[in-house]
């Protein structure tokens, strides 16, 4: 007499078919996604110091350099020379941005302090990049810590250290979480302005899968957040902001964000009382302007004025004293 099968081994045999498609489905989509948020949407530069030069005159001599990552990859960005022995402020841009964003910000730091001016492009930005990803913060510390190597080394006509050891840096989102990881390695960073600060590297990609996406949906931002560490192979730092900044001291830092930045906003906020005393004293908070560095270039010709004034006069007054 012949055995009768099992109906849950009937069940099982159909329904394993089904969901080995879905999970293919599934995992096909989230490598779409991470492979999609990983590469910061690109578009061309806004200015360049070529254009800029059109318009201004030959007076402005910036130069296209590159330099050495510390995990051996390439960097590149435009250098503005100062004065010998002045102070040199590095400039990093959000995410999806590039440097041309805060290139006028920089021209203008230079012309009123005579400070050195670094604009790196943070990797997986700009036009054809030499590192075509991303990492939300998690290496992105590390270069800029390499684009300081850079500054270090540079010498004027004479043989000279151009510049001096006091060194500013400004970073908009996924360039002011940079800026608090270099900070956190590099005493010679005396002044910060750091303006919409996400909480950790999580909010950044959830807010990538978003931007990317168009739709906000939380399980899937879970899914993408587990990818992304099956993508960089447990190499993903997710420290949070305010962890970084309790571990500063001796630092002068200029807190910047407004309505225009969105939940960046809170996180700034949040962020001004991770600092410990007496450093947090050291600590000035702006955070309802009409304008931050998240829309710059969008801004009026007036309430860019307004937003750049406050840059210049904190790096002015902190490190041209020194």
């Amino acid at each position: 007499m012949p055995s009768r099968r099992r109906p849950g081994k009937k069940l099982l045999k159909s329904v394993l078919p089904i969901g080995l498609v879905i999970a293919l489905a599934l995992g096909g989509a989230l490598a779409f996604i991470v492979y999609g948020v990983t590469r910061p949407p690109r578009s061309p530069y806004l200015v360049t110091p070529q254009a800029f030069s059109e318009l201004s005159g030959p007076v402005l001599k910036v130069t296209e350099e590159s330099w050495t990552n510390r995990d051996g990859t390439q960097a590149r960005g435009w250098l503005l020379r100062g004065a010998t022995g002045a102070p040199a402020v590095v400039l990093m841009h959000r995410y999806g941005a590039d440097r041309s964003w805060l290139f006028n910000l920089g021209v203008k730091i230079n012309e009123t302090t005579n400070f050195t001016i670094l604009w790196p492009d943070l990797r997986g930005h700009g036009l054809t990049p030499p590192v075509n990803w991303t990492s939300f913060g998690a290496r992105e510390g590390d270069d800029v810590l390499a684009a300081l190597d850079f500054l270090r080394a540079l010498k004027t006509q004479k043989g000279d250290q151009l510049m001096t050891t006091s060194i500013g840096l400004y970073g908009v989102e996924l360039g002011a979480y940079a800026a608090l990881r270099a900070a956190r390695e590099d005493q010679s960073i005396q002044a910060l302005v750091l303006d919409s600060v996400p909480r950790d590297a999580d909010e950044l990609v959830k807010a990538a899968a978003k931007n990317d996406l168009g739709v906000n949906i939380r399980p899937l931002q879970t899914l993408t957040l587990g990818a992304i560490r099956v993508y960089f192979l447990s190499r993903f730092d997710n420290t949070p902001a305010c962890e970084l900044a309790a571990s500063l001291t001796g630092r002068r830092i200029l807190l910047l964000s407004g309505k225009d930045a969105g939940y960046l906003r809170d996180s700034t906020i949040q962020l001004a009382h991770c600092f410990p005393f007496p450093q947090s004293a050291r600590v000035e908070v702006k955070t309802d302007l009409p304008l931050t560095g998240f829309n710059l270039p969008s801004a009026t010709g007036e309430e860019g004025e307004r937003y750049d004034r406050q840059v210049i006069d904190f790096f002015d007054r902190v490190l041209g004293k020194r």
